[in-house]
Parts: C-alpha cells; structure tokens; sequence
C-alpha cells in the first residue's frame, strides 16, 4: 500500500536518514577491517601464485560488500518502515500494518505495539465519531438554546433552538460577539437565573445557565438559555384549573343548601294562613343558611392567608428548641421527640412553628384514628438539616392530591395546612414530602431546611 504524501519536512528528516545509514554503514566497514587487513596481507604474500592472492582478496572484499548490505538492509529497512506507520498515523490514516509485527522479537514487538496503537486509535476515533454525532443529534433536537464562546466572547457554537432564538442562521451568527448577538446581560449574569427578555425569536421569561470549559488551554464559555414561558403557561393554566375546581366544590357545597332553605323560607312565607309552628322552620332555615355562609367565611379566610404568606424574616433560630415547643403545643396527643440534634439555622421561627405545627396535628389526628403515636426527630444531614415526622396512623391511600390548594379528606378541613408549610419551608429554601412509612404502617414528614 503506498504510503501518504510527506510534509515538507520529509528533507530534513531524509537527510538525518542519510546521517543514521553513513553510521551503520561505517559500523559495517568497521566490522569488515579484520577481512581487509587480511587482504592487504595477502596481497603482500609472495609465496602465494598472483592469481590466488587476487581471487582470496576479491573474495573478502564481495563478502565485506555483501555482509555491509545485509547489515544496512536489516537494521534502516525496519526503520523506515516504522517511519511510514508513524507518520500514517499522525495523517490520521489508521489502516497501514506492519506485516513483520511479531512477538518474541524485539524490532517485532516495537511493529506489533505499533500496529496495536493503529487499531486503538482507529476504535477510539469511530467513538469520537459516534458520540459526535449523537450530541450533534441532542443538540439539534432540544428545544434549550445552546451557544458556546471562545476566550474572545465570539460565538463558535449555536444549535437550531439558539438559530431560533436569535432568528438567524448559523452561518451569520458563528464569529460574531456576545454583545453582537445581544447576549452579553446572560453572559454576565449569575447563574441559574430567570430573566424576562425580548429576543427576536421570541419575549417572555428564560432560564439562563452559564458553565466555562476549556479548549486548547484556553478558557470558553457555555451558556444554555430555556424558554419557560410555554411551561408556565401550562402550569398556570392547570393550577387554575384545580384552583376553579376546588373553589366551585366548596361554593356548590354552601350555595346548594343556601338556595334549598332560601326557597323553603319562600314557600313558607308563602303559605296564608301562617302554620303554628313557622317560627321554629324559620330560624331552622336561617341557622343552616348562616352556618354554611360561616363555612364561607373559613374558607375565604384560610385562601387569604395562603395568598398573603409574607416573605421570610430571618434570623438565627435553635431548631432543636423550636421542634420541643411545637410539640408541647398539641394537647390532644403526647408527641414524642426522639433525637434532636443541635442546630442553629436561618429562618423566620414564627412562620417554621406554624408549619410545625400543622404538620404535627396531621400527624396526630391520623395517630388518634388508630390509637398509635407521633415521633419527632431532628438529624444533621450533609449541608442541610433533616426534620422527621413519624406517626402511626393509617398511611396515606393518594398522595397526588396533598398538596393541592384546599383539597382536604378531613371533615371540616380547609385543605390549606400543608400547602401553607410546604410554602414556609420552600420560602427558607427547602423542601418538604409525605410518604408512608416502609417499616410499619403509617406516614412520615421529612422536612430539610439548609444550612
């Protein structure tokens, strides 16, 4: 197979070829000074015919030639082929092989390795190949918008969600800068971070994600930005939807009985002559129609005071004192504090207390169902602080519906305490879930709060 085209430093290395070749060969005339001394000596010999002196030192020198060949042959032959697979190697052609690769034999191995690196490279460069291809295939089909930026700030990267954005192709938007493309605010932004922005492909909120990598010992950039509108949109457009369903179940619940007694005390007043006994259906029908415009009232209240939970005043709070307090405020159920680690914590101890306290008469009203108790623990987790509350009561049937505004399975419940703490906790920066319990039956809290 013929080797690839040399670069023009294939003088340079041809003459220190030429360099290596003269020494072998004045190694083989070295080696070779035994028989030509002998021939010298020869020819001085007078006791041999002239014609015997000639054909001895004719043939020390054919052999000297011959052997000299052989040696030059067999120690720059290897090495010129090895040069041939290296320098195929670095051109990136992969396919040449030595066929004199061999173990057992030193120049063999040397072939052998080299053959060897071929076929890893030539794996290594089809997986490269390949996972190009697949992040070109991500990147194409993601809808999160993708640039990269060189040292300089210009853009060397967009995918089609980027072209979109920016409304421009990619052969107009590679090379041009940051500030160009009018991405310098997300550049510079701290990240992740929301921001309401006009692009020309498009206006309203975007998430921006920043991450530096490096090429060439060079620092570059990328930067991710998403369109959030469309998702929340769809969640708003379903949280309406709960919230209108839930509102019009509790309406229906007060005005369905309402209208009844309302049309009750028409018939009633209606009727001539009055029955005896009018004044008792009457207040009757005007005790129902009030308690269910209290039940109203409840409910509106309780809708206020999730809509207007106020930010978080924060200041240095013991939780393990806060968690001791909570639990001495539930009269109806001893509940018990298990471990309490010592931690401290910056939060609003006001609004923390009230989550605790919801969370703990949840857990002591389903207890009291099944006559079980309450267990509550404080842990140090790493970079947050671990909050549990264990009860054991009947467990949870749904838990898609926990934290939906003013859906509740309790008789005369607002549906508004967990989402009010699940609300406190994520405004310090946390998070709160439900679940069962998997060692025996019931429900556990676990709350977390950061460091």
């Amino acid at each position: 197979m013929t080797p690839p085209p040399r670069d023009p430093s294939t003088r340079h290395r041809r003459a220190q070829r030429l360099g290596y070749e003269l020494k072998v060969g004045l190694c083989a005339i070295a080696l070779s000074l035994p028989g030509l001394l002998a021939a010298g000596w020869l020819l001085w010999q007078q006791d041999w015919p002239a014609s015997t002196r000639i054909a001895a030192v004719a043939g020390l020198l054919v052999t000297s030639g011959w052997l000299w060949r052989r040696l030059q042959r067999a120690v720059v032959h290897p090495l010129l082929t090895l040069a041939n697979l290296l320098d195929s190697l670095r051109a990136g052609d992969y396919s040449l092989r030595s066929i004199s690769a061999r173990r057992g034999d030193a120049l063999g191995e040397v072939l052998f390795e080299v053959n060897a690196l071929a076929s890893t490279l030539r794996e290594d460069r089809l997986r490269v190949q390949e996972t190009g291809a697949l992040l070109s295939k991500i990147l194409a089909n993601v809808e999160i918008a993708i640039f990269a930026f060189d040292d300089q700030r210009r853009l060397m990267l967009i995918n089609p969600a980027g072209e979109r954005l920016l409304s421009l192709p990619c052969a107009a938007a590679l090379g041009r800068s940051a500030i160009e493309l009018g991405l310098e605010a997300c550049c510079d932004t701290d990240t992740p971070a929301t921001l309401k922005r006009a692009f020309p492909g498009g206006t309203g909120s975007f998430e921006v994600r920043r991450a530096s990598f490096r090429e060439g010992g060079k620092p570059h950039e990328l930067l991710a930005i998403s369109d959030l509108s469309r998702a929340l949109r769809e969640e708003e457009r379903q949280a309406w939807q709960r919230l209108i369903r839930v509102l019009g179940h509790e309406l229906n619940n007060s005005l369905a009985p309402i209208r009844s007694m309302a049309a009750t005390l028409a018939m009633l007043i209606a009727r001539e002559p009055l029955p005896c006994d009018w004044r008792e259906d009457v207040q009757g029908a005007l005790g129902v129609i009030g308690d269910r415009a209290e039940s109203l009232t409840r409910f509106m209240s309780s809708y206020t005071r999730l809509a207007r939970l106020p930010p978080p005043n924060k200041r240095r709070v013991a939780l393990a004192a806060l968690l001791r307090r909570a639990a001495r405020l539930e009269q109806r159920l001893a509940i018990e504090v298990c471990e309490l680690a010592e931690i401290d914590v910056d939060a609003d101890a006001d609004q923390l207390e009230q989550a605790l306290i919801n969370l703990g008469k949840n857990a002591a009203e389903a207890a009291l169902e099944t006559g079980g108790g309450v267990r509550m623990r404080l842990t140090l987790e790493p970079g947050h602080a671990l909050i549990e509350i264990e009860d054991d009561g009947p467990g949870l049937a749904k838990t898609e519906n926990l934290f939906v505004p003013f859906f509740t399975t309790k008789p005369g419940g607002s549906g508004v305490g967990l989402v009010l703490a699940r609300q406190i906790v994520e405004n310090h920066g946390g998070s709160l879930s439900l679940g069962n319990r998997e060692d025996a039956r019931g429900c556990v809290v676990r709350m977390t709060l950061p460091l």
